[in-house]
């Protein structure tokens, strides 16, 4: 199982995990008590884990496409199908307000 921290503006949002059946994402008890805004239209806010089969739009939407994608899996050595993993190594630092950390 691999997993991240979940950033929005820099405050820890909640965490995505990768399991054998597929992905969850929960958003963090303290953030939703602290005037939260859902960091998508596709997972409002809820205490209830979300559950996919498939990596969630909108995280997979953060993932480097073409050249770079093919950059990314070369520089650190990931096989082209992981997505999760390339999603993993490349969105620590994304143009956009979300961010994630994985979690060692």
């Amino acid at each position: 199982m691999r997993e991240a921290k979940v950033f929005y503006k820099d405050k820890f949002v909640g965490y995505l995990k990768e399991k054998d059946e597929g992905y969850s994402f929960k958003y963090d008890e303290a953030y939703l008590n602290d005037n939260a805004k859902s960091i998508s239209l596709l997972l409002p806010l809820r205490k209830e884990e979300y559950f996919s089969a498939v990596l969630f739009p909108f995280f997979d939407g953060l993932i480097p496409e073409g050249y770079l994608y093919n950059l990314a899996i070369k520089k650190w050595k990931i096989d082209y199908i992981d997505r999760f993993g390339v999603l993993l190594k490349t969105s620590k630092d994304s143009i956009g307000a979300v961010s994630l950390e994985e979690v060692i």
